[in-house]
């Protein structure tokens, strides 16, 4: 595996099992609606998927999961809906602990989290401080997480460290700046998984999605679980990963 803070592609001819995978959830609302059921049912709903996906990944060898919880633009919906978000996330984090602890699974968050309710940013912290030795895999949630914030983020450190004179700007290159990024401990991104068929990646991981392969689904997040996951994994060890380069055949 690659250390921590290279976000550089890897051998380009690997047909090995993905290790870093990220899921954009999609479709929640979209599940519920065609049951006759509110939004909120579609979220409940999806909590159930995450804990399939987290152990079908580990049955697959996948040892980072990265999802998609909740978008910095998601406050932009319904009041109603937000508040209600933000209860299931905090609960899901009490509820789920325990299994996290179980399956030695660390919890990693990125985006600006503490900017949300502080029963969920200390409900946060516990799960990290609980399961930081965790060593059998990594599970990432993107929470208030915008991918173009995130960019400019590394970009004002790495500012700061420049006018401060502890860097050059000739010091800065694509390793520096990767390090500044909320995914700077997490291995290079293998696959983007997106649900419910829309074919776009809403400001998720912009810097990190670079040369990673895309699969797209068209079932809702709600329904999605080991089939679909295994489905991914075994269409991605079939292509061949060129980072730009010619290979035989071409």
């Amino acid at each position: 595996m690659s250390s921590a803070n290279d976000h550089r592609p890897q051998d380009n001819n690997q047909r090995n099992g993905p290790v870093h995978v990220a899921v954009i959830m999609d479709g929640n609302g979209r599940w519920a609606k065609r049951r006759g059921l509110p939004r909120a049912a579609g979220h409940k709903a999806g909590v159930k998927a995450i804990k399939r996906v987290v152990e079908a990944a580990h049955e697959l060898g996948i040892t980072h999961l990265t999802l998609y919880a909740f978008s910095a633009e998601n406050w932009s919906r319904p009041a109603d809906e937000v508040a209600g978000l933000m209860q299931l996330i905090l609960e899901t984090l009490r509820n789920e602990l325990a299994d996290l602890e179980r399956q030695k699974i660390r919890l990693n968050i990125i985006g600006r989290w503490r900017a949300l309710d502080s029963e969920i940013v200390a409900q946060i912290d516990e799960a990290i401080v609980r399961t930081k030795d965790n060593a059998a895999g990594t599970l990432t949630l993107a929470l208030n997480y915008s991918g173009r914030q995130d960019i400019v983020d590394a970009a004002r450190s790495l500012a700061q460290a420049a006018h401060s004179g502890s860097i050059t700007p000739a010091d800065i290159d694509e390793a520096a700046f990767a390090a500044g990024l909320g995914t700077a401990d997490l291995p290079p991104l293998d696959l983007l998984i997106r649900t419910s068929g829309e074919m776009r990646v809403s400001n998720f991981l912009l810097w990190e999605i670079a040369y990673s392969e895309f699969w797209v689904t068209p079932d809702f997040w709600p329904e999605f679980g080991a089939r679909q996951l295994g489905q991914a994994v075994a269409d991605f060890t079939k292509r061949r990963r060129r980072y730009g380069a010619l290979s035989e055949g071409d």
